[in-house]
């Protein structure tokens, strides 16, 4: 079953529809869905689908040959063009007579194996594409291959392409459309734990508990999940053995440069170079309090969530899972869960606020949204705020995540209240998500304070649903 990716195949839909050259980019981390969104696209429309392989250029250009040859006469055929720009030259051909869609997947594969393909692409593209009709599509999960060699402004293709589609991972309304069967509480731990890779998330079975569910697979040496973030890193980075070492830290608790520093043992100047490449991978993040320009308060959290659930409990466990106890690494798992969810549920609220604003139904129409920490002038003690987001310098949205298994009183609106209050916004809206619910206090408090709106994790899962 094919799940989201609206947006994306509309904009190839609308690529589509000209009728004329276009060249589309399409990249972003394995196991996204790059290849299934691509599939889903050329369903039903002429199209040559050519995946490239890590081997030589005389290996992939007997598979590109035999693509075009299996499209164009209809059967397999042994011939092999003699390079590929007289391949591309062919398909560039084929093209002015009838829309067609090339695409070439794991094009850095293929690249490497050719060193001069991007000049014999830029060259074709710049003779053939007033008369051609096709439309390219060029796909790489190699992130940093892609945006230096494809996307850069130094690279021969610069300036040709007229789409570029970065795929990220499914948020949590999508996530929960790939499950019939799991619990909302259940849905909530799966998107913490796998994150919304779909790769990831195939692997999970709905018709079992979350927590045979991770003992099959993060705690299963023979899992390709066991493995999963370990080798992601080797096929992007080439001192694994570091970046493993500062995600460790970070996942453990180090969120500054100084701590993660001296968890690593490396001076902040090698750590700062390791960081700068896990953020452009999507794996980790960096985050300056809502409203400040980056500082000495900016923090680095995982990204991913399989990352940070992978980071977090994995390695502490990495003996008693090699054994086959995977019982045993869960009951040490387990008390920690509830904790760990906590950041996961901010993520989820944050994502519902981002869908009221794009449905229209939001009473502040913020530009952006994040997290805030620092010093309560009041109290002078440092002090957080869970979501904060600005529409004008007098207008501005709070918001407090409980991921608790009880009903969340009325102290906890009243230091959200307090805290909103550090600032001098004229006109707020307060927003107080829990778990569970609320208690009666909190209900009645909200109602008289008349700009508060109290969110079940229910309420969000519905809409979800809806």
């Amino acid at each position: 079953m094919f799940v989201g990716r609206e947006r994306e195949l509309a904009s190839l839909n609308h690529l589509y529809a000209s009728d004329k050259f276009e060249f589309a980019v399409i990249y972003g981390r394995r196991r996204v869905g790059k290849t299934a969104l691509i599939n889903q696209f050329i369903k039903g429309r002429k199209a040559i689908y050519f995946m490239g392989v890590e081997s030589n250029l005389q290996q992939n250009l007997e598979n590109f040959s035999r693509s075009i040859l299996e499209y164009a006469v209809g059967i397999p055929a042994d011939t092999v063009f003699s390079s590929f720009q007289a391949a591309m030259e062919y398909v560039f051909r084929l093209a002015e007579k009838e829309r067609l869609i090339l695409v070439i997947d794991e094009y850095p594969y293929v690249a490497r194996s050719d060193k001069s393909l991007a000049s014999t692409l830029q060259m074709l593209i710049d003779r053939y594409q007033d008369a051609s009709r096709l439309m390219l599509i060029l796909c790489g999960s190699s992130m940093s291959y892609m945006e230096d060699h494809v996307l850069s402004y130094k690279a021969p293709l610069y300036g040709r392409r007229t789409a570029q589609l970065k795929i990220l991972p499914f948020d949590f309304t999508d996530t929960c459309r790939c499950f019939m069967n799991f619990s909302e509480e259940d849905l909530a731990l799966i998107y913490g734990i796998m994150g919304g890779t779909p790769q990831y998330l195939l692997q999970m079975d709905d018709r079992l508990s979350v927590s045979e569910n991770i003992k099959n697979t993060l705690l299963n040496p023979a899992s390709f999940l066991f493995e999963e973030p370990e080798n992601l890193l080797k096929q992007e980075v080439r001192e694994p053995a570091l970046y493993n070492a500062v995600i460790t830290a970070v996942a453990s608790g180090a969120s500054r440069m100084a701590e993660i520093s001296t968890k690593t043992g490396e001076d902040t100047s090698v750590c700062s170079g390791y960081l700068k490449n896990l953020t452009a991978l999507g794996l980790i993040r960096k985050e300056t309090p809502y409203g400040e320009k980056a500082s000495r308060k900016s923090i680095y959290t995982v990204a991913d969530n399989l990352f940070r659930f992978w980071y977090r409990f994995i390695p502490e466990n990495n003996s008693i899972i090699a054994l086959g106890a995977a019982d045993l690494a869960y009951r040490r798992i387990e008390p920690h869960l509830s904790d760990y969810m906590g950041k996961v549920f901010e993520d989820i609220c944050t994502q519902y606020l981002w869908r009221l604003l794009l449905d229209g139904e939001s009473p502040i129409l913020f530009g952006n949204l994040g997290r805030w920490w620092g010093t309560d002038p009041s109290t002078r003690s440092q002090t957080k705020i869970d979501i904060m987001g600005e529409q004008d310098k007098d207008t501005a949205v709070f918001g407090e995540c409980k991921w608790i298994n009880e009903n969340v009183d009325t102290g906890v609106l009243n230091t959200l209240v307090k805290r909103s209050r550090m600032f001098s916004y004229q006109k707020t809206h307060l927003y107080l998500f829990a778990k569970k619910g609320f208690t009666k206090g909190c209900i009645d408090a909200a109602k008289e304070l008349g700009n508060v709106t109290l969110m079940t994790y229910h309420q969000i899962c519905s809409r979800a649903a809806g």
